[in-house]
């Protein structure tokens, strides 16, 4: 059994911020995500893509906020619970809880602070009959490592900002040798500065860029060899390649979350805007995975709630103790 004041399911951005401010509050955390390292869609999804609204960062590559934030929570020493979803969770009679995770790990903790983000996410599939067979043996439906592609052929399939990201990162850098971009309409849904660059990059050779058309068969021995596109003037056009990236986003769930008693709204917790708390008391829910009227899916927004929150939580765990707002322009940090 793992024991700490508070266990934070997530370990996104607003997961780890909230380690900084509970440690200024001498509260010790421990954080439970399923996927294998901290940082959330920061570091699984998008770690090299930049980040424009971070309050005194003009710009920062997600991954690098990650890394930010990770170093600014090292003296709290907070634990960690990484690669297993918390999926049960049991309040106890004293007002406690334990989380039990899906590998059996418990942690007991008086207040549980659920930072899930949009929880858990599945990409979402074309509809193409022999794609499972080729996952992870040249399909992939995110792009961790844009160095895992050095040198190879990628046909990349979407409309969206992630697909025209990721073709214009992989052409531009001259990481992939070829770069094809796959798109079933002629407009794209993208920003429209991100369209224009896919649109001069097309002109100069370094994308081939294939409208009103969809990948429909990907074939190969063993590994993915070549795809087929159905063209809606053209036909049919094999083209021979390594890499096969659909890129038609996520499908977020709440997953086990949905099944704790807690109010949902619109796939999210509802919460108290006062505290962030919601329905049962003990459990407030930060970030993305929140809602109430007026909500903004931001990260900054998510580091203000689990501010808020930590102050409540304090509280809730030491009732018969003031706590005085110290600011650490005149402690710092070890004066915590």
């Amino acid at each position: 059994m793992i024991e700490t004041d508070i266990i934070i399911i997530g370990a996104g951005p607003v997961g780890l911020f909230a380690i900084f401010e509970a440690g200024l509050l001498k509260l010790k955390c421990h954080l439970i995500d399923s996927l294998p390292q901290a940082g959330g869609q920061c570091s699984e999804i998008y770690p090299k893509k930049p980040i424009y609204d971070i309050p005194g960062f003009p710009s920062v590559l997600a991954g690098d906020l990650v890394d930010n934030l990770m170093e600014q929570a090292r003296p709290f020493k907070p634990g960690f619970t990484l690669g297993e979803a918390a999926e049960k969770i049991e309040k106890q009679e004293d007002g406690s809880f334990i989380v039990t995770t899906s590998k059996g790990t418990q942690h007991h903790a008086p207040i549980v602070m659920i930072a899930g983000g949009l929880g858990v996410f599945e990409p979402r599939k074309p509809p193409v009959e022999n794609l499972a067979d080729y996952e992870d043996k040249g399909v992939e439906y995110i792009i961790k490592d844009p160095e895992f592609y050095r040198g190879k052929r990628c046909v990349i399939a979407g409309g969206g900002d992630s697909a025209l990201d990721w073709s214009i990162f992989l052409a531009e850098k001259n990481i992939a040798s070829e770069v094809a971009l796959v798109h079933r309409r002629s407009s794209f849904r993208g920003h429209l500065d991100s369209v224009q660059k896919v649109m001069d990059l097309a002109e100069a050779g370094k994308i081939k860029l294939i409208t009103e058309a969809e990948v429909v068969g990907v074939a190969g021995e063993g590994k993915v060899e070549n795809v087929t596109i159905k063209h809606q003037k053209q036909g049919e056009i094999v083209m021979d390649t390594d890499h096969f990236i659909p890129l038609f986003g996520l499908k977020p769930s709440l997953g086990p979350i949905a099944d704790w008693g807690l109010e949902i709204e619109k796939n999210a917790i509802k919460v108290d805007t006062r505290d962030y708390s919601t329905n049962i008391e003990g459990i407030y829910a930060i970030g993305d995975v929140n809602t109430y009227e007026g909500k903004l899916k931001l990260i900054l927004c998510g580091f203000h709630e689990g501010t808020i929150a930590l102050q409540s939580a304090f509280a809730r765990i030491h009732p018969d103790k003031k706590n005085v707002l110290k600011y650490t322009t005149v402690n710092g940090v070890q004066g915590f």
